[in-house]
């Protein structure tokens, strides 16, 4: 039998996205979609290629009704000011803001410069990146977002860092390459919304707030460490290019060398379905690259390695809107349903784009 799930906030880019993976989803019934500013229009009035795909129409916010799993996709700081409501609307919950992402309050505070609305669901939601929280999402009832600078990131590192490969004393430099669509980033991840224009451009050279989750996704691996992003906007609308640079423990430095990377990033992702390691000697795209992963949910990670610094360089694409949104918080719902991982997220990226 399928469930109903039902958007809230559904006019925005992350909205749009989750509209149109979850009308091809074999096991999900969409009853509403919530949207303020378009209510009792069509929803292809906001997403033009969802046009002749569905008749169905924005309800505003009040109206919501009674569903088995509510994706919510509003800006940063609302989800967690109506937290309560939903739950008693829906007995499960994916939230793709901010919000919910870190697990205490006083982290929060310091990355978002003011307290958190709702501080006692911190604790309730589970980090929704399936790489590294998978046990953890299966069965759960509430499942936060994940940054898409902070996915990239962290898919790049975590397995140096896991398997106690990196230097933690020495710290990561993390430059994160973006797509316009993530428009507005760098002042917080309220972004994904149709207002902000694909023309707004981020920089965030510092103090990017998806530092959190990259620390706090380290600090699993007992690997606490200094992480250091920045992040730059890029003439591309969907993408997030993330090159970090680490280095190997110095008891490993005589033994180590690319075969023995490759064998660190297979372990960590051999069996991985939305992970391709890229490193090729030839073609065009010999390391990870995000415009052939627009739509998919997978992501690329690639690396290299300098013998005489011990310098790792680890580099990992993805789509913005999907393995950084909407696609994992879809792959987060077959986990909390116990339905294959794959269900709905099949498609494979365009190229040439």
């Amino acid at each position: 039998m399928s469930i109903k799930v039902s958007i809230v906030g559904g006019s925005g880019y992350a909205g749009g996205e989750l509209l149109r993976l979850l009308l091809f989803h074999p096991e999900v019934e969409i009853g509403q979609v919530t949207s303020e500013s378009a209510a009792g229009r069509f929803v292809h009035t906001r997403h033009p290629n969802l046009r002749g795909i569905t008749r169905l129409k924005y309800a505003p916010l009040e109206m919501l009704e009674p569903c088995d799993l509510l994706f919510v996709a509003l800006p940063h700081g609302e989800a967690a000011q109506r937290m309560d409501r939903f739950a008693e609307a829906a007995e499960r919950v994916v939230d793709l803001s901010a919000d919910f992402r870190l697990q205490d309050a006083e982290t929060y505070a310091r990355w978002y410069g003011e307290a958190h609305p709702a501080p006692h669901w911190l604790e309730r939601f589970r980090y929704g990146l399936p790489e590294v929280y998978r046990d953890e999402i299966r069965g759960a009832r509430y499942v936060s977002g994940v940054g898409c600078n902070a996915t990239g990131t962290n898919l790049a590192i975590w397995p140096l860092f896991a398997g106690e490969v990196a230097d933690p004393e020495r710290g990561v430099i993390v430059e994160v390459k973006a797509g316009s669509s993530e428009g507005g980033a760098s002042a917080g991840p309220s972004s994904h919304h149709p207002d902000r224009s694909h023309a707004v451009r981020s920089f965030a050279p510092t103090g990017h707030r998806h530092t959190a989750e990259v620390l706090q996704t380290l600090g699993r691996a007992n690997a606490v460490t200094d992480v250091h992003m920045s992040v730059t906007s890029i003439e591309l609308v969907r993408g997030v290019l993330a090159t970090a640079h680490a280095f190997v423990r110095p008891e490993l430095r005589a033994e180590m060398d690319l075969m023995g990377l490759w064998k660190v990033y297979r372990q960590a992702y051999g069996n991985e379905p939305f992970v391709r390691l890229v490193r090729e000697r030839q073609g065009v795209y010999r390391y990870p690259e995000p415009k052939i992963l627009a739509g998919s949910n997978y992501a690329e990670v690639g690396f290299d390695y300098d013998p005489e610094s011990g310098r790792i360089v680890a580099i990992a694409a993805i789509d913005n809107l999907m393995k950084g949104a909407s696609g994992s918080a879809v792959q987060c719902m077959n986990l909390m349903y116990g339905w294959d991982e794959t269900t709905g997220l099949e498609f494979p990226g365009l190229h040439p784009v």
